[in-house]
């Protein structure tokens, strides 16, 4: 049994996820991939672990849970800035790190990309949201989620009741056409922090007050279907 058997007993897939192009997507981003992650990326799609992990794919609906989006390049050159200004201790080579998922907390999953050229011993760190303190697991990004999802891991940055209510994987919405200029509002109560950690987590630049911009809060409801 492989490790992404494990995980889909945990945790099963939705039935028909998109078909991903994977020599394109290497080309884009001039790096080849792990194995385990492309089978996991294929069997899953686009979407969210427990409504709380996401991993980046190809067809993700937004750029910043893109796997060929800006977000990689955009957090190495944010991390690489706070260990040259001693803002956070950074435990790894910058350069080495690939972002490969966020959390709805704003925790990045990263890939420490060493050695290059032999992805699939790739192993995975996680930071914590605007803190200083990191995760490193030694293994796949699979196997990474199969221990977290199965209870064998508890990952420090990550909240203790992540589980309590399950494992779930929730697909991410289809894109079908861009998004409406003003998109009706759908009367949901929605938590301002939560989105707010969201937001920054994805990559918004967002003030701990103030008015939430409609183009955030859209994005918002689009990542977190009710």
């Amino acid at each position: 049994m492989t490790g992404l058997d494990d995980l889909t007993q945990l945790c099963p897939p939705p039935a028909t996820p998109p078909a991903v192009d994977w020599p394109t997507v290497e080309t884009t981003l001039g790096l080849r991939l792990p194995g385990d992650y492309k089978h996991l990326a294929s069997a899953y799609g686009p979407g969210a672990f427990c409504d709380f992990l996401r991993i980046y794919h190809p067809h993700a609906p937004t750029p910043w849970v893109n796997l060929t989006g800006p977000m990689p390049a955009t957090l190495r050159a944010q991390l690489t800035q706070d260990r040259d200004q001693d803002r956070f201790p950074v435990p790894h080579d910058p350069q080495a790190l690939f972002a490969i998922g966020v959390t709805d907390n704003g925790n990045h999953l990263f890939w420490i990309t060493t050695p290059q050229t032999a992805p699939d011993a790739w192993r995975i760190t996680v930071n914590e949201a605007r803190g200083h303190d990191w995760y490193t697991f030694d293994g796949t990004l699979t196997d990474f989620l199969t221990a977290v999802l199965g209870g064998q891991l508890q990952v420090p940055v990550f909240p203790d009741d992540l589980l309590d209510a399950g494992t779930s994987f929730t697909p991410s919405p289809a894109q079908s056409g861009p998004a409406p200029a003003s998109p009706p509002s759908t009367g949901r109560r929605i938590d301002s922090q939560a989105v707010r950690a969201w937001a920054r987590a994805n990559g918004y630049d967002l003030p701990d007050r103030g008015r939430i911009p409609a183009t955030i809060l859209q994005a918002w409801e689009e990542a977190h279907p009710a």
